[in-house]
C-alpha cells in the first residue's frame, strides 16, 4: 500500500492570484489531493506539485481571457483549468464539459461546496453537445489531445469571432505548425503562442490561442449546428 503524498502549503503567489477566493482555492487543492487521488482523477505523484504545476498554472490563463465572456472548458477532468479560472474570474460564465460520470460527480460536488454560481457542469463530449450548448466566446482545455484533434472538438463550440485558449507544453510551436492546414479548414483566422504568469509560475505557462472568423468549424459544422438547432426546436414544440 503506497503512502499518501502530502499537499504542501500554498505558496505566497497563491494569495495574490486568488485574492478573496484564496480560501476556496485551498479547499479545492485539498479536495484534489484527497478525493481527487482516491477517485483516480489525478495521480498521487501530482500532489506535491499541485500548486505550481496545476492550480497556479491554470489560474494564470485568466490573463488572456476577456472580461465578462462565456467559457466552455472541454474535457475538464478534475476541473483544470476551469475551476481555478472560475475562482480567479467571477465575471465569467463557465461550462465544465466532461464525458465521464465519476468526474462530473466530483465537479458538481466542488461547484456546490465552493458556491460557484457562475459555473455549470455538463456531462458529454464536445461532438455530442454541438447545437445543444449555446456557442461560447472562449473554449479552454488542458492536456486533452493534440492541437488538430482538440480544435476539431472545440472550435465548433465557439460563436463567430471567438477563440480557443489552450494550455500546452514545450511542443506548442510544433503543434501549431503541424496543425496549420486543419485549423484553416476549421475556420481559424489566426493562431499564436503566448506565455503567461510572469512572476507567478516558472517556467511561464504556454497558451495556444486559436482565433476564428465568422464560421467556427467551417461550412460543415455550420450545417450541423443548424440541423441540431432545428431538431431542438421541433422537440421543444412537442
Amino acid at each position: 500500500m503506497t503512502e499518501e503524498a502530502e499537499l504542501p502549503p500554498a505558496p505566497e503567489q497563491a494569495r495574490a492570484v486568488f485574492g478573496d477566493h484564496y480560501d476556496d482555492a485551498v479547499r479545492y487543492a485539498e479536495l484534489l489531493a484527497e478525493a481527487g487521488v482516491r477517485r483516480g482523477l489525478i495521480g498521487p505523484r501530482e500532489v506535491p506539485r499541485l500548486w505550481e504545476r496545476h492550480m497556479l498554472n491554470c489560474a494564470v490563463l485568466s490573463e488572456v481571457v476577456p472580461q465578462g465572456v462565456t467559457v466552455c472548458d472541454v474535457g475538464s477532468g478534475a476541473g483544470l483549468p476551469g475551476i481555478p479560472l472560475a475562482l480567479v474570474r467571477p465575471d465569467l460564465k463557465i461550462t465544465l464539459l466532461e464525458p465521464l460520470l465519476r468526474r462530473t460527480n466530483f465537479l458538481n460536488e466542488v461547484v456546490e461546496l465552493l458556491g460557484l454560481d457562475h459555473v455549470t457542469v455538463v456531462r458529454g463530449r464536445a461532438e455530442e453537445v454541438l447545437g445543444k450548448l449555446t456557442p461560447v466566446h472562449v473554449v479552454t482545455a488542458r492536456a486533452v489531445a493534440p492541437l488538430d484533434r482538440l480544435a476539431a472538438w472545440g472550435v465548433p463550440l465557439l460563436r463567430p469571432y471567438g477563440e480557443m485558449l489552450l494550455l500546452k507544453g514545450d511542443t506548442a510551436e510544433e503543434e501549431v505548425k503541424n496543425a496549420g492546414a486543419a485549423l484553416s479548414k476549421l475556420g481559424a483566422v489566426d493562431t499564436s503562442v503566448l506565455h503567461v504568469g510572469e512572476g507567478i509560475v516558472e517556467p511561464l505557462a504556454t497558451v495556444v490561442r486559436v482565433e476564428v472568423g465568422e464560421s467556427p468549424g467551417g461550412v460543415r459544422f455550420a450545417a450541423k449546428r443548424a440541423k441540431a438547432a432545428r431538431t431542438g426546436r421541433v422537440r421543444r414544440r412537442r
